[in-house]
């Protein structure tokens, strides 16, 4: 019988990954492309389209030259959330994409509100208007760049312009459409009264799937540029995150996982969509038909580490600063991080916080700073797990994925901070995995989600807390929620001062 393959991309902040799957989930080929993130000014972020369209063309082209003894049955995809993508009449960038971490949008965030109805919005979106979120990047365009608004034609998240690019069909799905903040997250549909209170064409918009459906097929220009064969089908997909909850099994109510990526998920299926009337995690449509997921979100989570290490300690490797933090007490002897490199979410929603390392002294050295940044990290998802825990979902069950959650170290102080046991799996490929899960359902291979979840995803390890050290990070982890309230009024003369 012929071997078939199936392909996941994943559209990510710092690059764009593509893996070849057999459909047992085992990797047959596997490369990454890099590419470049714009920061004009502090707390802006900004991505070219078309790298990210080059990356995959690269990484694909290596992949599909690996399935010489098979062929390829579905493709899935998987992205960067929120990131604004606007396309004019031809098809063609018109300005660079404004990413989800960017935060200039504060003042938008609160039009939105006052236009719509605070409690309105939330009662149809799930969510409060952010700054991550895309709606107000593109009340943010209309407001500031009119003529670049008034040649949109078609308005598109990061993965979504790479199907259009693959298959020449505008589309999305339910999973990423949930972080437009357009979207009637209840109902699966975009809002009507939503996009006409914001003055938006919903023709503007792509039509909206499920994750597993089939949303187009590989054109034979694009097979031509990455090695597809044309007419394969493309899934929905995902957003990255409810990506990832398919490549780790976490597609049923009671499971959750943590990502430690760029940034840092605490991410939980529900049957139902619970939303926090604080507005402090989010709500989205989930990947599996009829289901959603609620989630905190810290923005600066990986991406705190690799900053420190780019910038304070270019000459160890993670390994070297994992063993020389673990040789460091709980709490790093006195010194805490507040990760707000890029504003922050959950639970504090303040695009104008920033990073703080708290307590530092002649004693502290280049350790010390590591610890604090992957303790502070830590306490910031715990935040979020506290949040779940107080809406009433259930998260006794954990798995860990992303790049921080393949250092030992990391997932020890998470599984004590947490206090609950972390389990990692077989194959650390989250979001590419999920969205090859979604390929193969769309092309029938999978009758389900679920069970491809069964079949595929295997547990690896599990690290158990101890009680000592959890004891330990919770005095710590006191410290460290007072300091935001403390700080929040001198972030605000912050930004003030940094405007003029």
């Amino acid at each position: 019988m012929e071997k078939q393959y199936l392909i996941g991309i994943d559209i990510g902040t710092s690059g764009t990954k593509s893996v070849l799957f057999d459909t047992a989930g085992n990797v047959i080929a596997s490369a990454s492309a890099a590419y470049p993130m714009q920061t004009p000014k502090n707390g802006w972020a900004e991505q070219d389209p078309r790298d990210w369209w080059q990356a995959t063309c690269k990484t694909l082209t290596e992949i599909t030259a690996k399935a010489t003894d098979g062929r390829i049955v579905g493709l899935g995809l998987s992205g960067q959330m929120h990131s604004l993508v606007l396309l004019d009449a031809a098809n063609e960038v018109i300005r660079p994409a404004i990413l989800w971490c960017d935060q200039r949008t504060d003042r938008e965030c609160a039009e939105i509100e006052e236009t719509l109805g605070k409690e309105r919005l939330v009662e149809i979106t799930a969510n409060p208007a952010l700054p991550g979120f895309t709606a107000s990047k593109l009340m943010w365009v209309k407001k500031h760049e009119p003529d670049n608004f008034a040649r949109t034609a078609h308005i598109l998240l990061a993965k979504d312009y790479i199907r259009f690019q693959l298959t020449g069909v505008f589309a999305t799905e339910v999973s990423d459409a949930s972080g437009m903040q357009l979207l009637d997250v209840k109902n699966r549909a975009w809002s009507e009264e939503v996009t006409a209170g914001l003055g938006i064409d919903m023709s503007l918009l792509a039509k909206v799937y499920e994750s597993p459906e089939v949303t187009g097929h590989v054109t034979a220009e694009a097979a031509a540029k990455t090695g597809l064969p044309a007419g394969l089908p493309v899934a929905g997909g995902a957003g990255d995150n409810a990506a990832a909850a398919i490549g780790t099994g976490v597609c049923r109510a009671g499971t959750a996982f943590t990502t430690i990526g760029t940034s840092g998920v605490v991410f939980a299926p529900t049957n139902t969509p619970i939303i926090d009337p604080k507005g402090r995690i989010h709500t989205f449509c989930a990947a599996v038909p009829s289901t959603w997921h609620v989630m905190g979100v810290t923005q600066a989570a990986g991406l705190s580490l690799s900053w420190f290490r780019q910038n304070m300690a270019k000459d160890l490797s993670y390994r070297e600063i994992d063993e020389g933090c673990a040789a460091l007490p709980v709490g790093a002897e006195g010194l805490l991080y507040l990760p707000y490199l890029m504003g922050e979410r959950t639970p504090i929603l303040d695009a104008h916080a920033r990073g703080v390392f708290f307590g530092l002294s002649a004693r502290h050295n280049t350790y010390h700073l590591a610890r604090a940044v992957m303790e502070g990290v830590s306490y910031s998802l715990y935040s979020c797990l506290d949040i779940l825990r107080e809406v009433g979902i259930d998260v006794s069950h954990m798995a860990l994925c992303g790049g921080g959650g393949k250092s030992a170290f990391w997932q020890q102080m998470l599984s004590d901070v947490y206090g609950i046991s972390i389990r990692t799996l077989v194959s650390d490929e989250g979001a590419a995995l999920g969205a090859a899960i979604l390929g193969g359902c769309a092309a029938g291979v999978f009758a389900s989600v679920p069970e491809a979840c069964d079949a595929i995803v295997k547990e690896k390890s599990r690290t158990a807390p101890s009680n000592e050290a959890h004891t330990a990070y919770m005095k710590h982890y006191g410290l460290y929620t007072a300091l935001y309230p403390n700080l929040k009024n001198s972030f605000k003369q912050l930004a003030a001062l940094d405007a003029n």
